[in-house]
């Protein structure tokens, strides 16, 4: 057929028209939507043992410090400072001249005092003495007795014992100091440092929450290891021995709010002295159905809430708010908005949102959870 001039000119137009109706019929064809992957932890319940690292300050098991018992000048000090000295051991001698002369002359009026009663006793049965004379004479003798058991003792206060044993400090006195009974300053210190106090304080809140989780039976008491108490010292190194929790206080301090603790550590090598900031860590009991949420899929909303992307039955991702009490290991403790067999987000959570469907996958940056059957006791701090 031949082509007009008028179909000619229309020609481009129809083309132009028939290229844009096949663009549009190729968009509005439906796309295939991809569904994202994501890497999910199952959860499961856990032994869990639960430990508190307290801060506290170490104290001398036993302090003495030594005083003059008698008024004199010190002649010799027989103890080298900063040395362990033994229960008993002479540290000073106090000028004992007049305390020696005190005592020979108590004892010569004891052995005349004593010599007249015994000559009144023979004379009170001839009648020569009165009984009022012969009971006169006893009684002077018995003082006499008294007052050279006082001089013994005031002779004996010249040397200056030690009263524990332990380390002594250095001496507040040399020789030829004048020192007096009762007075207000020691001559030196003797501190008693085998074995060791250690004083840490607990808030009073983390008290109560202790006794009420054993009172609902979510924790279980830890037995006989429930008073030992681990030691770590400044520089974060492990102390080498164990103590054990001697006893706590039964008020609380109205200015911090917290309760002191004491435990008790064997010191052989002196390698705490008192003063030293340490930290203890106390065994509080074992959670049995504990929870354990891996650190990479818990994050903080704006109100500062901990919560979790978890990936239901249905393949679709819900937000969890969770109660997170403390930190144990790389994982936190959920007392709330978890459960038993969860699958938890811990990778791709870029990519989803909640509401959204999601295809489960292992995660690859956490280690595997244990099972259930087999139960696993970990630690941690108290958050």
């Amino acid at each position: 057929m031949q082509r007009t001039p008028a179909m000619r000119a229309l020609l481009p137009a129809l083309l132009v028209a028939m290229a844009t109706l096949a663009g549009c019929e190729k968009s509005e064809a439906p796309q295939e939507t991809k569904i994202p992957e994501v890497g999910v932890v199952t959860l499961q319940p856990q032994v869990v043992a639960l430990n508190s690292e307290l801060p506290g300050r170490t104290t001398a098991y036993r302090v003495a410090e030594v005083r003059p018992q008698v008024n004199g000048i010190i002649l010799k000090r027989l103890f080298k400072e900063g040395s362990d000295v033994k229960e008993g051991q002479q540290l000073y001698q106090i000028d004992a001249a007049t305390y020696e002369a005190a005592y020979q002359s108590a004892q010569a009026n004891l052995m005349s005092t004593q010599q007249q009663a015994e000559r009144f006793k023979l004379l009170v049965a001839d009648e020569a003495v009165s009984k009022q004379q012969y009971a006169d004479a006893q009684a002077a003798a018995l003082q006499a007795k008294a007052s050279v058991d006082a001089a013994k003792i005031n002779l004996r206060y010249t040397r200056v014992l030690a009263p524990i044993s332990g380390r002594i400090g250095r001496s507040a006195v040399t020789e030829g100091a004048l020192v007096t009974n009762g007075q207000s300053a020691a001559l030196a210190t003797v501190q008693q440092l085998d074995p060791i106090y250690v004083d840490v304080t607990q808030p009073s809140t983390a008290l109560l929450r202790l006794r009420r989780e054993l009172a609902d039976g979510l924790l279980e008491k830890a037995g006989k290891n429930a008073a030992k108490v681990k030691l770590f010292l400044e520089d974060g190194s492990a102390y080498p021995h164990q103590g054990t929790l001697e006893f706590s206080e039964v008020s609380v301090d109205p200015g911090t709010g917290s309760v002191t603790l004491r435990a008790v550590f064997p010191n052989p090598g002196h390698d705490l002295l008192p003063g030293m900031f340490v930290h203890a860590q106390l065994l509080e009991g074992v959670k049995k159905q504990a929870i354990l949420a891996p650190q990479q899929g818990v994050t903080r909303d704006i109100k500062g809430q901990a919560t979790a992307l978890v990936l239901n039955g249905e393949n679709k991702v819900e937000l969890r708010v969770l109660q997170a009490d403390r930190v144990i290991g790389d994982k936190w403790l959920v007392s709330k908005g978890l459960n038993p067999g969860d699958r938890i987000i811990t990778e791709g959570l870029q990519y989803v949102h909640p509401g959204d469907e999601a295809k489960a996958v292992p995660a690859s940056n956490v280690a595997p959870v244990p099972e259930a059957s087999r139960p696993v006791a970990v630690s941690g701090d108290q958050g």
